[in-house]
């Protein structure tokens, strides 16, 4: 079977949101972006082949691309979409270094705020040969330039569901880097409610456990341009090359600013169960945005802690200390699998 493309590169989440309200015969405001299609909406089989159909009408989309896209939700249903315009085979925010047919495990890397997939550019030839690297990119930077920007977690959660659901069928690890660390566990929660395949690893890295209340933090993106620029000198948190160069800053600001609107706006769940999946941390022993204190803070919310690594370096860490990291993440996720 072919993949499937759109041939209409303008299908807003509103477009779909009124074609399966039509469908449903109710108001489109019924619709949520986070609804599921069986347990929320009653969406049955028929009714999805009627969606189909429509959507296949209405907007060239072929049929199958519901099928095959695994979408449970309309924010799903739309990444998915969206991910498959035409002319845009290489839009997906999946990007495999070394792709395998038949790896013995995948490692799902996820960048941070500001950042892209080159996070983690040269990982995967220190891995084990038969595992497969698999670098998430999130929308509007890189090769996903031209999406839209998402600056809410659920909605980035959804996005990046879609896209793995396909790739979850052998044992799989999550790492996440700042930003990164807060959407693995959110899709990690997300995969457990949905009865999905759990990863048998989780890394957090740089970044402290969701507290169940809202702190007194800096809120970068609501600050004016220098104060932002100036903010992110001071923690450490970007390259003097994006900050000091006026063009290039230009280029990044509004993905700097959405990624931080995410970071600002997410309420934390209150009093969260402990996910039954093993979990390792790893931290900079100078990151002036999160300290020792803040990333022990996960053991509360694993019921398998594997302790934390502390390395040599700020914020950004992980771009000097790739071998070890890889091995400590070999090692780790090797035993969490036993």
């Amino acid at each position: 079977m072919t993949s499937a493309t759109v041939t209409n590169t303008t299908v807003t989440i509103e477009d779909l949101r009124a074609l399966i309200a039509n469908v449903l015969e109710i108001d489109p405001g019924e619709v949520a972006d986070d609804a599921h299609f069986a347990d929320e909406l009653d969406i049955d089989s028929l009714l999805m082949l009627e969606i189909s159909t429509r959507m296949e009408n209405a907007f060239g989309v072929p049929e199958n691309t519901v099928a095959i896209s695994a979408a449970s939700t309309l924010a799903e249903l739309h990444a998915f979409v969206t991910s498959k315009r035409v002319g845009e085979t290489s839009a997906d925010p999946v990007i495999r270094p070394r792709p395998l047919s038949d790896p013995a495990a995948r490692l799902f890397l996820f960048h941070h705020a500001g950042g892209s997939h080159l996070l983690y550019r040269g990982w995967a030839e220190r891995f084990p040969p038969d595992w497969e690297l698999c670098l998430l990119e999130a929308p509007g930077r890189g090769h996903l330039q031209t999406l839209p920007l998402i600056d809410d977690c659920d909605r980035l959660v959804d996005f990046f569901h879609a896209a793995v659901a396909p790739l979850l069928d052998r044992p799989f690890g999550f790492f996440g880097h700042s930003l990164g660390a807060l959407i693995a566990y959110q899709l990690t929660r997300r995969l457990q409610h949905e009865g999905d395949p759990l990863p048998t690893w989780l890394g957090m890295s740089a970044y402290g456990a969701p507290r169940g209340e809202a702190g007194t933090d800096a809120r970068p993106h609501l600050m004016s341009d220098d104060e932002l620029r100036d903010w992110l000198r001071s923690v450490g948190g970007s390259t003097p090359q994006l900050l000091d160069d006026d063009a290039v800053w230009r280029t990044f600001a509004p993905v700097f600013r959405s990624d931080f609107q995410l970071l600002d706006t997410w309420a934390p769940p209150r009093d969260p169960e402990p996910l039954p999946v093993p979990l390792s941390v790893f931290g900079g022993h100078r990151d002036r945005l999160i300290g020792e204190a803040g990333l022990l803070s996960w053991q509360a919310l694993t019921t398998h802690f594997r302790g934390l690594e502390m390395y040599e370096g700020d914020h950004f860490y992980v771009m000097d200390h790739q071998q070890p990291l890889a091995a400590a993440i070999t090692a780790t996720m090797r035993s969490a699998a036993a």
